[in-house]
């Protein structure tokens, strides 16, 4: 099936706008998603064998999961929770409604198998979004929400801005990424350095721990990070207990042809691959066991899965390869974790 998808479907999808389709895919799956039948069925084509993993005290019945940036607004979970995967990350979620950055602001890198995107953290907003997934609660996976800072919002307001949308989101979701390595955000990625990114996450973990259920997080950092702000960000997860998500995209074009130097926007997919698991060795090296690590960025097959466990990833998230791979893609890593005797990271 999943060949059927890459020599006929993706063929027919590629030819029209990448956002278009996105938005179509995404409404599609939440119209599909009331139909018990139908879920039933994708659920029984793309499920594979269970291969269960705790992590930050979550039980995962595999340890593929879905990357945040594929259903903004919580809208298609219980669809997406249908495809095999272990868990979901979705949003990224600001407090308020933005229309996100100017159109065009998608592309495909067909000969690459990589995109580009400058979405800038478009979004229906936290109420919303709530609203959405409250709908759709529970599912059979565990749901991480990604949350990031509005873009009219200014650094110094940075903390009570992702605060007030984790107030807003906390009862739904099952762990909390917070997004501060995006570069479609003016400003965000300096939230690395380690006073702001304390200041940052101080509030929220507070907040956390004053709930009945106290919920893990983790923070999403950059493949383009300096070894300082690395450093610093590995040694305040140590401090503070929270897991870290190695990568998001990256600004760097050395990997791709010279006619997309001038596309501004993070790059994932392939060519992300070498930069994302050289910081995810990084990170592995830094923090030593002492907290959990999700690895993202350039997973289109269970070899690359099982590179990023080997590298010291508890989990791994897709997001470039689904598009590319399809929907039996998380089917087909799972299949060969089994048969390469993959187990759990043990700490």
């Amino acid at each position: 099936m999943g060949f059927l998808y890459r020599k006929l479907i993706r063929r027919l999808l590629f030819n029209l706008n990448p956002e278009l389709v996105h938005d179509a895919v995404i409404k599609g799956a939440g119209a599909a998603q009331n139909l018990p039948f139908l879920n039933s069925m994708v659920a029984m084509m793309t499920r594979a064998k269970d291969l269960p993993v705790t992590v930050a005290g979550i039980k995962f019945r595999n340890p593929v999961g879905l990357a945040a940036g594929f259903d903004k607004n919580c809208e298609a979970a219980r669809f997406l929770s249908g495809l095999g995967f272990g868990f979901l990350e979705l949003g990224t979620v600001t407090l308020r409604p933005q229309p996100g950055n100017p159109k065009p602001r998608l592309f495909r890198l067909h000969e690459n198998k990589a995109i580009i995107n400058r979405m800038g953290f478009n979004n229906a907003g936290a109420w919303e979004a709530a609203r959405s997934l409250e709908r759709l609660l529970p599912l059979a996976v565990p749901v991480g929400i990604s949350i990031g800072k509005n873009a009219d919002c200014s650094m110094e307001e940075a903390p009570r801005n992702y605060l007030e949308t984790l107030r807003i989101m906390y009862a739904l979701g099952d762990y909390f990424a917070v997004n501060i390595s995006s570069p479609n955000t003016l400003q965000l990625r300096s939230l690395h350095g380690g006073e702001k990114l304390r200041r940052l996450l101080a509030p929220m973990l507070e907040f956390a721990a004053g709930q009945k259920r106290v919920k893990p997080f983790f923070v999403k950092i950059a493949p383009d990070l300096e070894s300082a702000d690395l450093e610093s960000a590995a040694a305040l997860a140590v401090e503070l207990g929270f897991g870290l998500i190695a990568t998001n995209t990256t600004v760097s074009r050395t990997a791709v042809a010279a006619r997309w130097q001038g596309h501004e926007g993070g790059l994932s997919g392939r060519p992300l691959r070498a930069l994302s698991n050289e910081i995810l060795f990084k990170t592995a090296e830094l923090v030593k066991g002492r907290v959990p690590i999700i690895g993202s960025g350039g997973v289109s097959d269970g070899a690359s899965a099982l590179e990023k466990f080997t590298l010291g990833a508890d989990l791994v998230q897709v997001y470039s390869g689904l598009v590319y791979e399809g929907p039996f893609l998380v089917k087909e890593i799972l299949g060969y974790l089994d048969r390469h005797h993959w187990r759990p990271r043990r700490h």
